[in-house]
């Protein structure tokens, strides 16, 4: 197995997340969820975790916040470690769930200030930072609404703007416009370009390849719970000489990249 100094350390520098030989299995299931899997984003990137559903995208979240402990392995966050360091790592991740985490029979600004006080903000910061997420996630004028009466496309959103309250360093999305109409999946790519381009991290997991492809300066390409390819899209489109990357994922796995 590697050692954490060598999948931490790479000219020198510290890597934002350094995933080194997870291994997981659920309790009770014969399914190697991850399997070996070793991954390392820089600080600034916008990686994309590219997988058919079951691959093992959202166990991979999972552990790279914190929420499960790999069966073996390392998981690293700007050098940092889970036992030692939880406290100080979760003040600079960010996390959007693939389900969405909103309270239906509140507000917009009723869930930021429940989220906000979560996460530590009181007063005249938390009320500033509520109104820059409604006006980052275009939901200032619905702020008074109940959340049950949203779109999806507007649930998606919010559920966005909650995992930036903190203003993150680094932010884990799971699958976020899964379900969503097209304009509000082009104003969530806007918006996630928009904080990248500020110099957030951002790990980003998809089965739908025109995502990866626009969004990622880099992906991986997941399949059975470990990592087959990675690379910039157009480094690993010119290599296999596949026309995008549904061919590509294809051609190494032998799957459909939107199997259910």
């Amino acid at each position: 197995m590697k050692s954490i100094d060598s999948c931490t350390l790479k000219n020198g520098q510290v890597d934002a997340i350094a995933a080194c030989s997870l291994m997981k299995r659920y309790k009770g299931s014969g399914h190697q969820a991850l399997n070996d899997l070793s991954l390392q984003v820089t600080k600034g990137e916008f990686f994309g975790l590219l997988g058919a559903n079951g691959a093992g995208k959202t166990t991979a979240v999972s552990l790279f916040s914190g929420f499960m402990s790999p069966d073996s392995g390392t998981v690293s966050i700007m050098g940092m470690g889970f036992r030692r360091d939880a406290k100080k790592i979760r003040q600079i991740l960010g996390l959007v769930p693939q389900e969405i985490a909103l309270y239906d029979q509140l507000t917009a600004r009723e869930n930021l200030l429940f989220f906000g006080r979560l996460y530590g903000f009181r007063g005249k910061k938390l009320q500033e930072r509520i109104d820059q997420c409604l006006e980052f996630s275009r939901l200032t004028e619905q702020a008074s609404r109940l959340v049950f009466s949203y779109s999806g496309g507007m649930k998606r959103r919010l559920n966005l703007a909650t995992g930036l309250l903190h203003l993150p360093e680094i932010l884990f999305l799971d699958e976020p416009t899964v379900g969503v109409d097209t304009q509000s999946r082009h104003l969530i790519h806007q918006q996630l370009v928009e904080l990248n381009q500020k110099g957030t991290t951002i790990l980003y997991t998809t089965h739908y390849m025109e995502e990866a492809q626009e969004l990622c300066s880099r992906i991986g390409i997941l399949d059975a719970g470990s990592i087959i390819k990675q690379g910039s899209p157009d480094e690993l489109l010119k290599q296999s000489d596949c026309r995008n990357l549904e061919d590509l994922f294809l051609q190494l796995t032998g799957k459909q990249l939107r199997d259910t």
